[in-house]
């Protein structure tokens, strides 16, 4: 097997894609005093930039509402990276996009989202360990039966 039919990964580049930081209740909302709920919704999606070189976006949003359903603040980041995959054949390639790219990126999204909610004023929000494996495995049984149901009517 020659070095052109090597199967390769590479990260070529880590980067905040977006990032948004809302607080709509500033300054009245630093003198609550109870504990918000935190809601954290999490979606990676990626596409082919050119031949053998993919770009991957893990967008977590963050959202903090205190008991009257009033927001304390909300951020969201989408952190971004261009892999270089070669070689890999496309049984394997799906995996590689959908589990170990969001794997890298996380701690890099984890860090952000943490280190804005602190200069925003609030105790920092440390993001729990996310099993990409699974979500994977969930939306690869999700989308047939989309797709079955998008033809049916």
């Amino acid at each position: 097997m020659s070095d052109e039919q090597q199967p390769t990964f590479s990260i070529e580049k880590i980067y905040v894609k977006d990032l948004s930081l809302e607080i709509p209740h500033a300054p009245k909302i630093f003198m609550q005093r109870e504990t918000p709920q935190i809601d954290v919704q999490l979606h990676n999606q990626g596409g082919m930039v050119e031949e053998g070189v993919y770009e991957i976006v893990l967008t977590v949003t963050v959202t903090a509402k205190l008991a009257e359903d009033k927001a304390l603040f909300l951020v969201e980041v989408a952190q971004a990276g261009i892999f270089q995959i070669r070689n890999i054949p496309q049984a394997d390639l799906e995996p590689i996009l959908g589990i170990t790219c969001p794997n890298i990126l996380f701690p890099y999204v984890r860090e952000t989202i943490s280190d804005m909610v602190s200069r925003a004023g609030f105790p920092p929000v440390l993001l729990n360990p996310v099993n990409f494996e699974l979500m994977y495995q969930q939306q690869r049984t999700e989308q047939p039966e989309a797709a079955a149901t998008a033809t049916t009517h």
